[in-house]
């Protein structure tokens, strides 16, 4: 899978594209802001089906711990529509969401 990065990571404007096989498919990945509460992404897949939305890592503490919210606003267009009739899309990318905040978790604690 190739992929780039852009800008400066951790701040708004700072860009990851990838580019891969028909699992992983195409799009990018913008930090339009980030505060102490979290973390807002403008994501855009373009293969294999094109689609915006925005997601938004949600910060709160808990504790000693802070708890991690990961939340996708997807358009729900006539397509998306028709798609979820025959697909369930948390069994699609659930997993990828578990995956990925356990390798956040991981990152952070080290």
């Amino acid at each position: 899978m190739h992929r780039e990065l852009s800008g400066t990571i951790e701040c708004p404007g700072a860009k990851y594209a990838w580019s891969g096989n028909g699992k992983a498919g195409e799009g990018t990945m913008e930090i339009l802001s980030t505060s102490i509460i979290g973390v807002k992404v403008d994501l855009r897949f373009i293969k294999p089906f094109q689609s915006d939305c925005i997601t938004h890592f949600n910060l709160s503490p808990q504790c000693n711990d802070t708890n991690v919210k990961w939340t996708m606003d997807v358009p729900n267009t006539f397509m998306g529509k028709v798609v979820s009739l025959f697909m369930n899309l948390d069994k699609m990318i659930g997993k990828d969401f578990d995956s990925g905040l356990a390798a956040l978790k991981v990152e952070a604690e080290r």
